[in-house]
């Protein structure tokens, strides 16, 4: 008997070389499936396009060193913490959205602050995840719009304070 995927274990785990294009697969769905409901297929393709440098991406991935979280041993999600506080990369592959994974990495994430005595966890939010990020005690403190490969894509930076 298959187990609903929401019913499904996710698993949370610290990113492992080898993770780069499975985590590349979890943005671009992302992006692609949900974000394209808030902003417009040149925004899209300029946010995650479809011809990538891979060598980039893997680079920055590295460095960001994201928690990835798996359901059934595959990478359905990922998100970083760094040192300061801020978060760079959130995604949930669409395939998996709105079924708790998310909040099992916002809750590690938020967890692992803790630990760290961070006095603040703050992210530039997309338009779509604004509300899961309200959800999560985070406030908007400005809006922006950044230029990604010559196209705006307006954002929001959200701030969490967490003392």
């Amino acid at each position: 008997m298959n187990t609903p995927l929401q019913h499904r274990p996710t698993l949370i785990r610290a990113f492992e070389p080898g993770d780069e294009l499975a985590l590349h697969a979890i943005f671009h769905s992302a992006v692609h499936e949900i974000a394209a409901g808030r902003y417009s297929p040149e925004q899209i393709e300029a946010w995650a396009p479809v011809d990538y440098d891979t060598a980039q991406w893997a680079e920055r991935i590295r460095r960001i060193e994201p928690f990835v979280a798996e359901i059934d041993g595959q990478p359905v999600g990922y998100a970083d913490l760094q040192v300061n506080g801020y978060i760079d990369h959130f995604f949930v592959a669409a395939a998996h959205a709105r079924q708790g994974v998310g909040q099992r990495l916002m809750n590690h994430i938020l967890n692992l602050a803790a630990q760290r005595r961070q006095p603040r966890v703050q992210a530039h939010v997309s338009l779509c995840a604004e509300a899961f990020f309200a959800r999560n005690g985070f406030a908007v403190m400005a809006r922006q719009t950044v230029m990604v490969r010559g196209v705006p894509l307006a954002n929001a930076l959200m701030i969490r304070m967490q003392f």
